[in-house]
């Protein structure tokens, strides 16, 4: 029986290649009015796979692509820091020559999208007309947080791949990250997208959401903003979300019952009616 959490997004495939040599594998599908999916960390673009789908289905050109570190995409010559990750969304948008887009961030790929629109405001003028940011943050995760806090150095260690590697403990991790909706094959993709990232070079960027604090700059977000998080989200708690929504004037909160930091799998539906609300 088919995993619907494990299916790939089909498409056409392109790599989009950075000044620092980065090359970013991207995909594009469908046609219609522009969504660019940007995953969170130790996902790629395939995390996307439901709402991709959905997204199509409703009449919507999407595009997606593996954060640089993640994936199939590499790491240039300047790193991988939250610099120049947010400058691989303004590749990205201007190699797809995409206008009136909805930017669509998931966990770090929301925090990377903020930085981006705060440090690019001539590019989102030109090229996006809402954003959509799930289950994220702008810096300071650690904040309030005793599960990342144990987390990010079990990452940076090098421990949590043998963690999610071992059923028992692998198991317990996924459903750690879970709401209400423990579904055995959402537990079996995840641990197989997990496990097929080499997180040791990707140590700055989780550095970056703990160092780097951009609440202060939300005001300078203009855009149409909707904040989607569950409410048994404990990677990124409420309170994120509830600054977010304060810190972003006219922006959207949405809290979903029952539900957890993969809201992308949890409930696919609602983040493709909520992104649909914008492109539309």
């Amino acid at each position: 029986m088919t995993n619907i959490y494990a299916e790939p997004i089909p498409g056409q495939f392109e790599t989009v290649t950075t000044a620092d040599g980065t090359s970013i594998n991207t995909v594009s599908l469908g046609s219609g009015s522009p969504v660019v999916l940007a995953h969170g960390y130790a996902f790629d673009m395939h995390g996307w796979n439901i709402v991709a789908a959905g997204l199509v289905e409703r009449g919507h050109r999407v595009i997606a692509f593996d954060q640089r570190g993640h994936g199939k995409t590499t790491i240039g010559s300047k790193g991988l820091d939250s610099e120049q990750m947010a400058s691989d969304y303004v590749a990205v948008l201007e190699h797809y020559d995409v206008h009136d887009a909805v930017l669509v961030g998931h966990s770090m790929g929301g925090f990377l999208g903020i930085r981006f629109l705060v440090d690019y405001p001539e590019v989102v003028r030109d090229r996006l007309k809402g954003v959509v940011l799930i289950s994220t943050f702008a810096g300071d995760v650690n904040r309030g947080n005793p599960q990342n806090r144990l987390q990010i150095p079990l990452i940076q260690t090098g421990v949590i791949s043998k963690i999610v590697g071992n059923n028992k403990m692998g198991t317990a991790f996924a459903k750690s990250l879970m709401g209400d909706n423990k579904d055995p094959d959402m537990i079996v993709a995840f641990r197989a997208g997990f496990g097929a990232q080499n997180l040791g070079p990707t140590v700055p960027v989780l550095k970056a959401m703990v160092q780097e604090n951009r609440y202060d700059r939300l005001g300078e977000i203009t855009l149409p903003c909707t904040v989607l998080v569950g409410d048994k989200d404990k990677t990124t708690p409420a309170f994120h979300s509830d600054d977010l929504n304060k810190g972003i004037a006219g922006s959207k909160l949405i809290r979903v019952p029952g539900m957890g930091h993969l809201l992308i799998w949890e409930d696919a539906q609602v983040v493709i009616d909520e992104v649909c609300a914008l492109a539309d």
